[in-house]
């Protein structure tokens, strides 16, 4: 991968003592000093009261958010001078998004684009800015009730990292035993691809084999050292000392390896550190948010909860992307048909533990951008609505809400999921005053800020009043979810209740106008929370019937 400017980056290995009593006490110390945050009621059909339980969180590529100095890449200087849009810290406002948290892709020290090969895990990235920029991001965002959630990347890091450097001098080193390393190859491929095929994990250098899961430039950290889980841990309450809200864990999947194919994931030893990591960090922060990327299918993700009776949401990962909903959810949009989502919905009612909240969202970083997978400003209205009346704590891909698309078709692989926002019209989308490090997304002179904040049709204002109608019902925001039979497939019905209230919500999925109903709910009178144009629920016979216009949505509290 392409080196980061400036030269090689990270830190002399001794400067980085891993005294993890010294620094939880430092990082307690610091936390204490800070001001209690606004904790949320008890959330109504869950154990778990804390703050991200039911929160839009905002995922920021700070390289391609904002750029402030003009050198093409985006910096946290840049998104400070954004925060207004994400939230104004006015709670009335009808011109920001009004997320409650932005997590930030990794913001470490690092050779690549991405940020994911990790050379320094107390550092920031110099492409980005400085600690003192760090500390005036979390303070801004808290000044305007944003919570910060930072990437965090547990699994590898950077063989570029003075630990590897180390670790692979010499089968003596003090860092050996850092990574996994063999005197043979073992000959395992990925565990993604069918057992036996695909990429080598093992590695060679200097005479023998490094594990190292996604490529040779990540060498997989050797979990089972104690001496790495504390170095973690005190990386983690670094920064939870400088008053970030919490993580989002990558790869949780990968932390310990027992064999070829499936013995490389979800091992047991894995749950027990998490569990392990989980603790440390309540202890500094009761209410931290911990978001595990688990990208597999319902049943694994489930085991990553932990218990819910020792711990309220969870005693291992409370909250947890829903990679199966999200598929279902992109895909039954696409196609005008609501039954995996529908059947999605209900396998996890049975496999997650009592009190568990999930992470939902459309896209992410690592996935074809939704408004090119759906193809229409209608399926992309229709996806939002649906992500945002949704239980738990929905995720936003930056762009996302102004339908931004995938990358030109001269730009390839990932960095096609990450290009530059567009804030207007302009040839660099007002991201830049300089050249922006790679090209704007087809589509961004009428795709940007600019053209959609004052259109009160445009997707960006569809997202807008959606948040606002879900932050406005606690039911919607935090209630439980009872799926409906509609006898269409193309109809998305579901009961929200919590907070005392009860929230029917239709979603026509299809390219017709469609009826769906009757549905038993109490009340006699249907307040309309969020509606479409021609949406409409109507009472008779004691149940409830709602109309929906092709593509429409709403949501109605039941009196």
């Amino acid at each position: 991968m392409p080196r980061a400017s400036g030269g090689p980056v990270g830190y002399p290995v001794a400067m980085r003592p891993t005294l993890l009593a010294a620094l939880l006490a430092a990082a307690c110390s610091s936390a204490l000093t800070r001001p209690a945050p606004p904790v949320q009621g008890p959330a109504p059909g869950t154990a778990s009261s804390a703050w991200w339980n039911g929160a839009v969180v905002y995922e920021v590529f700070v390289r391609s958010f904002q750029d402030s100095n003009g050198d093409g890449k985006g910096d946290l200087a840049g998104l400070i001078a954004r925060l207004d849009y994400l939230n104004d810290g006015n709670p009335a406002s009808t011109t920001s998004l009004g997320v409650d948290a932005i997590w930030l892709m990794p913001i470490y020290p690092s050779p690549s684009y991405h940020g994911y090969d990790v050379t320094d895990y107390q550092g920031v990235n110099p492409d980005y800015g400085s600690l003192a920029d760090l500390d005036r991001l979390v303070a801004e965002a808290h000044r305007r009730g944003i919570k910060v959630i930072l990437d965090f990347v547990p699994n590898h890091s950077s063989s570029q990292h003075p630990w590897f450097q180390d670790s692979a001098s010499s089968p003596a080193a003090a860092h050996r035993d850092w990574y996994v390393w063999q005197a043979t190859d073992p000959g395992w491929t990925q565990p993604w691809n069918a057992c036996g095929s695909g990429s080598a994990t093992w590695h060679a250098l200097n005479g023998a084999w490094f594990y190292g899961v996604f490529w040779s430039g990540m060498p997989d950290l050797n979990w089972r050292n104690a001496a790495v889980r504390d170095a973690m841990k005190s990386a983690a309450a670094f920064w939870l000392g400088h008053g970030v809200d919490g993580f989002r864990i990558d790869a949780v999947r990968h932390l310990v390896e027992n064999g070829p194919c499936d013995g490389q994931v979800d091992q047991p030893e894995t749950h027990a550190y998490l569990k392990d990591f989980s603790a440390a960090m309540r202890a500094i922060r009761p209410d931290v948010a911990l978001v595990g990327e688990a990208w597999t299918g319902t049943s694994a993700i489930a085991t990553y909860y932990g218990s819910t009776a020792a711990v309220p949401g969870g005693d291992e990962l409370p909250l947890l992307f829903d990679f199966p909903l999200s598929d279902a959810t992109v895909q039954g949009v696409k196609a005008g048909d609501a039954s995996a989502i529908v059947s999605t919905l209900l396998a996890e009612q049975q496999a997650y533990p009592q009190g568990a909240a999930a992470a939902r969202f459309l896209t992410n970083h690592d996935e074809v951008r939704a408004a090119t997978q759906l193809g229409s400003a209608a399926r992309d209205a229709t996806a939002a609505a649906v992500l945002l009346t949704l239980p738990g704590s929905p995720f936003l891909y930056y762009g996302e809400e102004l339908g931004m698309q995938n990358g030109a078709t001269t730009c390839s692989g990932d960095v096609c999921k990450r290009t530059p926002m567009a804030w207007d019209g302009s040839a660099t989308g007002g991201f830049t005053t300089g050249t922006p490090w790679t090209g704007l997304a087809p589509g961004a002179a009428t795709a940007n800020v600019a053209a959609e904040a004052t259109d009160p049709a445009s997707l960006l204002s569809r997202y807008r009043a959606l948040i606002r109608a879900r932050k406005g019902s606690p039911a919607l925001s935090h209630g439980d979810v009872t799926p409906l039979t509609t006898g269409n497939p193309a109809v998305l019905a579901f009961l929200r209740t919590g907070g005392g209230e009860t929230v029917l919500v239709a979603h026509n999925l299809g390219a017709a106008a469609a009826a769906a109903g009757p549905f038993a709910a109490g009340g006699t009178a249907a307040e309309a929370l969020f509606a479409d144009p021609g949406a409409a629920a109507a009472r008779s016979g004691g149940s409830w019937t709602v109309t929906l216009p092709a593509g429409a949505s709403g949501a109605w509290r039941l009196r």
